[in-house]
C-alpha cells in the first residue's frame, strides 16, 4: 500500500528547485503558477536566499508549487497510483489538489491567502518556534504547558514542534525537558496556535469561493489522522488547522492501521520519509530531492 506525503514549511532550502527546472514543461508550468500565486515560483526557488524563502507568505506557496510539480514529474507512473495522501501543515495543500478536493490552481489560490494571512498575523507579536527532540513525551508536554507554550505539531517518532512567543521560548529552553533536545526553527512564527487566529477567518472567507471535491483516494487529516470522506469536510479542516496543532503522530497511526508499505514524499523530501524510518519500522521510503530521485521513486510504485 503506497502513501504519498508532501512536506510542509522548513522543508524549503535555496536553489532546491534548480535541477528540476530542466525538464520538459516543468519551467512553463511553475511560470503559470507563478501568476496564481502572485510571486515568482521561479525565482524564489532558484536563486532567493534563505531569509527570503523563510517569509511565510513565499515559503507557502512555493512549497506547495513544487510537490505539485515534482507529482506531475512522476508522470503517469503516479496516475492512480496513491492508495492514501497526506501533508503535512502546508502541504495538506498539495495533497488535496492530488486527491482530486482542489485543482491545482484553487490550492495555490487558498495558499496564497493562507500565507499572506498568517504572515500578517505573525508581525502582530515576536514568535516563533523550537522542535524537541527526545526526552519522555509526557514529560515534554508537561514543559510545554508549564512555560504557555502550544504543541504546535506533534510528529511522533520523539518529535515536538512548540510554539510560542520569543520570551516563552527563551524560558523554556532554559528549562528544558530531561533527555531532550532543542532546536530553534527557522520560521517566521508560532504557525498551529493561537496567535495565527487573525489568519482563520481571511482563509475562511476565501474558501467560500471554492467548490470542493470529495477526495478520490484516501486523504488523512493533521487534525486528528484519520481519513476525511468530503471535500468540504476537508477545506473545512484546512481552515482551522491554521490554528491548531498539526498531529502527524495521528497520521502515522492510520497509515500502520492501514497497512502502507510504501511512502513517497514529493519535493523536497526528507523530513517526513525520515519521520517514517524511526515511526514506520519497515516501510520503503523515497524522498523526491532532485530529478535523479524519480526513477527510484517509479520503482517503488510499481
Amino acid at each position: 500500500m503506497l502513501v504519498v506525503v508532501a512536506p510542509g514549511q522548513g522543508a524549503q532550502t535555496p536553489g532546491f528547485l534548480t535541477p528540476w527546472l530542466e525538464l520538459p514543461g516543468l519551467a512553463d508550468r511553475l511560470g503559470a503558477w507563478s501568476e496564481v500565486a502572485g510571486i515568482d515560483l521561479i525565482a524564489y526557488g532558484t536563486t532567493a536566499d534563505a531569509d527570503e524563502i523563510r517569509d511565510t507568505a513565499v515559503a507557502q506557496p512555493l512549497l506547495v508549487a513544487a510537490a505539485l510539480a515534482s507529482a506531475e514529474a512522476l508522470g503517469p507512473a503516479l496516475d492512480g497510483a496513491p492508495d492514501v495522501l497526506a501533508g503535512h501543515s502546508v502541504g495538506e495543500f498539495a495533497a488535496a489538489a492530488l486527491a482530486g478536493v482542489l485543482t491545482p490552481e484553487q490550492a495555490l489560490i487558498l495558499v496564497r491567502e493562507r500565507a499572506q494571512a498568517m504572515a500578517k498575523a505573525a508581525a502582530i507579536t515576536a514568535t516563533g518556534m523550537t522542535a524537541v527532540l527526545g526526552g519522555v513525551e509526557d514529560e515534554v508536554l508537561a514543559a510545554i504547558e508549564r512555560h504557555g507554550l502550544t504543541p504546535a505539531n506533534i510528529n511522533g517518532a520523539g518529535q515536538i514542534v512548540a510554539g510560542g512567543t520569543t520570551e516563552q521560548l527563551a524560558a523554556f529552553k532554559d528549562d528544558a525537558p530531561a533527555r531532550a533536545r532543542l532546536i530553534p526553527l527557522s520560521v517566521a512564527g508560532a504557525f498551529h496556535t493561537h496567535h495565527m487566529a487573525p489568519a482563520v477567518e481571511s482563509l475562511r472567507e476565501a474558501a467560500r469561493a471554492i467548490v470542493p471535491g470529495d477526495p478520490r483516494v484516501t486523504l488523512l487529516s493533521n487534525s486528528d489522522g484519520k481519513p476525511v470522506a468530503t471535500g468540504a469536510e476537508f477545506v473545512e479542516r484546512l481552515v482551522k488547522q491554521v490554528s491548531s496543532p498539526v498531529r502527524w503522530d495521528a497520521c502515522a497511526e492510520t497509515m500502520a492501521t492501514l497497512g502502507v508499505t510504501t511512502m513517497i514524499e514529493l519535493l523536497p523530501g526528507g523530513t517526513l520519509t525520515g519521520l517514517a524510518r524511526r515511526g514506520l519500522r519497515g516501510v520503503q521510503t523515497v524522498a523526491l530531492k532532485t530529478p535523479d530521485d524519480l526513477d527510484a521513486a517509479r520503482e517503488l510504485i510499481k
